[in-house]
């Protein structure tokens, strides 16, 4: 019996259009970027203390926000996946509303919980004297309060997607479901938790509303990349252009890297 050919890798002519029109859409305005860019006065404008002051925050919050959002993403998915708890699909659409919820409404809702005469923050402000707003603290909040639904989705998108008879294996050998999850699960997920995290970190380096609602923009304590470009768009375009760029360079370069790294594997198999 003659094996059955592959079709060749031709693209239909009703997708191709659409297709690079689409990329061009998207891409278009980064070569802009790049085009339009200063390069002769780059390395000045990078020298300047406010710009590797930025970047610094930028990068540690994103950090720090992944970090939570990973301990607090991950477990959040599994029970979307796995569990059998009633009001899943309430849970889903709640963990995930910061998707489609203006960055802006999501530094408000901040404000009113974790404010000084928010619910939780006027506690901790009376009895404590704890203030987080306007602080270092409220930008890893607002950043992983916008990002850490990237992660939830990428894994509970890869723990539907994992084979549970590997889990019922272990089960049936006597692991109870905390080693399950520690030793069959997160090994079987890996791939998926990578992308999530690679997502999260991308969106929370890119964080503006909800940023400068909750935690202002002061710099050396709150001001971020994009809370900087902002700023110098309005006072210097070429210099808001070079800091477009280094963030641009940044979210491209980690995204090539880590996907080659951590999503290859998934697709080599």
């Amino acid at each position: 019996m003659r094996a059955i050919r592959r079709r060749d890798g031709g693209v239909p002519l009703p997708l191709l259009v659409p297709a690079v029109l689409g990329t061009a859409f998207l891409v278009l305005p980064l070569v802009g970027l790049v085009v339009r860019a200063p390069w002769s006065g780059i390395a000045p404008q990078l020298a300047r203390p406010e710009v590797g002051s930025a970047l610094r925050l930028s990068l540690l919050s994103a950090t720090a926000a992944t970090a939570a959002s990973l301990l607090l993403g991950v477990p959040i998915a599994w029970v979307l996946a796995r569990s059998r708890i009633r009001g899943r699909s309430v849970l889903r659409a709640l963990v995930t509303v910061p998707l489609v919820l203006p960055p802006v409404v999501g530094g408000v809702a901040l404000f009113l919980v974790l404010g000084r005469q928010g619910i939780l923050g006027r506690p901790l402000f009376e009895q404590l004297g704890v203030t987080i707003p306007f602080t270092t603290a409220a930008v890893v909040i607002a950043e992983t309060f916008v990002a850490m639904p990237f992660l939830v989705i990428s894994v509970e998108g890869a723990l539907r997607a994992a084979d549970a008879r590997f889990e019922d294996a272990a089960a049936t050998l006597g692991a109870d479901r905390w080693t399950t999850f520690r030793r069959v699960t997160l090994p079987l997920v890996a791939p998926g938790v990578a992308a999530g995290a690679v997502l999260c970190w991308a969106r929370a380096l890119g964080e503006f509303g909800a940023t400068i609602t909750f935690a202002g923009n002061f710099p050396g304590t709150t001001q971020t990349m994009p809370l900087a470009v902002y700023l110098a768009l309005q006072r210097d375009p070429e210099a808001a252009i070079v800091l477009s760029l280094v963030l641009l360079a940044v979210s491209l370069g980690t995204l090539l890297l880590l996907r080659d790294r951590w999503l290859g594997r998934s697709t080599a198999g």
